[in-house]
């Protein structure tokens, strides 16, 4: 079974190679951790792939499109047809994710993974509907557990193919009306806070709609009783099929020691999803960014993630990831590109620490 093979495939990193690029970091020409984070992602990004003296890797987001039942109930501000007139517009070169992918110089890949459409074949979008929507998670499960199950298969081929085709970073994007209400349930389970923490205005719904949002979270995990250590159940009963195929793209890049640079919430579900299948997942995953959206907060602390930046941002789509890829790729610059002290024939520290670097 792919998914099995796949979880069992995932290997713990190995810390040694942390150190082993810390010490190439430290002999460069700047005091000792002084380009903070960055230091800390380069290093980071050697232990995740093994490479000691890494090319800069070919980069690609994916995302990931899918309607949800729920939006029947009045939980957000666009209607459905958003979502596939989003699709056309990310085909088109017009969105956010467009815009800051062409600056970080990587691709977009562009998944129909459940569109309540029937696209034509276009270059650029990928076709792997599982379904046409999730069911109404208020009312009965958003998919059975075999729907949900394809959709993992379908993020962990697409995550296979692009190792194949030499992609040695991937970000996680999402398009979906609804989408923030199927992660905020994924997050209470998962979390273990109340719905109330981890539910935010999504596309901008106004006060009575958020708490009308937060009572159909609330009845459906009473309906659905689910349970923090079944991570497979959680996601067919209250998931969408996006952030499915999120999860397996995610333990799909893991399997195969690519490092995956998450968006913001809905990214931060599937990866909850994909850690509670295979928590060695983890070690894989960077934080772009923190969202605006309040139950994102309490994601990145389960997972013990610290985000690169803060700006602000709740649009998903992968800009968040497009912004982090392109700290990853100036972080292995710095590893690679500058020289060591010896190279460039430049002073080191001395004793008391008053040497020319101070």
């Amino acid at each position: 079974m792919l998914l099995r093979e796949t979880i069992d495939r995932i290997q713990p990193t190995d810390p040694r190679l942390l150190v082993q690029a810390q010490a190439r970091l430290d002999r460069l020409t700047k005091p000792v951790g002084s380009l903070g984070r960055l230091e800390e992602l380069a290093a980071r990004y050697v232990m995740i792939t093994g490479e000691l003296k890494p090319q800069l890797p070919r980069g690609a987001v994916f995302t990931f499109a899918a309607d949800h039942g729920v939006t029947a109930e009045g939980v957000s501000a666009y209607p459905s047809a958003v979502t596939p007139q989003m699709v056309l517009n990310f085909l088109r070169g017009g969105a956010a994710v467009n815009v800051l992918a062409r600056h970080a110089g990587i691709e977009v890949r562009v998944v129909d993974i459940g569109v309540n459409f029937d696209f034509d074949a276009a270059p650029g979008l990928i076709h792997k509907k599982v379904m046409p929507g999730t069911n109404n998670l208020l009312v009965e499960p958003a998919m059975s557990p075999a729907q949900a199950e394809q959709a993992l298969q379908v993020g962990i081929e697409l995550a296979r193919e692009a190792a194949q085709q030499g992609i040695g970073l991937i970000g996680t994007g999402e398009m979906g009306i609804g989408n923030t209400t199927a992660s905020s349930a994924i997050a209470a389970v998962m979390t273990g806070r109340p719905v109330f923490e981890v539910t935010g205005r999504g596309t901008g719904i106004d006060d009575t709609s958020h708490a009308h949002k937060i009572e159909v979270i609330q009845r459906a995990l009473a309906l659905h009783r689910l349970n923090q250590a079944d991570a497979m159940q959680v996601l067919a009963k209250v998931g969408g099929l996006e952030i499915a195929g999120l999860t397996g793209l995610m333990l799909g890049a893991a399997a195969a020691r690519i490092p995956v640079v998450l968006d913001g919430f809905i990214a931060g579900a599937a990866a909850l999803i994909a850690v509670g299948l295979q928590p060695r997942c983890k070690d894989y995953l960077i934080a772009s960014h923190r969202s605006v959206e309040r139950g994102h907060q309490a994601i990145l602390e389960h997972l013990g993630l610290k985000p690169l930046f803060d700006l602000d941002l709740r649009l998903g789509e992968g800009t968040g990831a497009c912004l982090g890829i392109s700290l990853v790729f100036a972080a292995i610059k710095i590893l690679t590109e500058m020289a060591t002290f010896d190279e460039a024939g430049v002073s080191e520290r001395t004793e008391g620490g008053k040497g020319i670097k101070g």
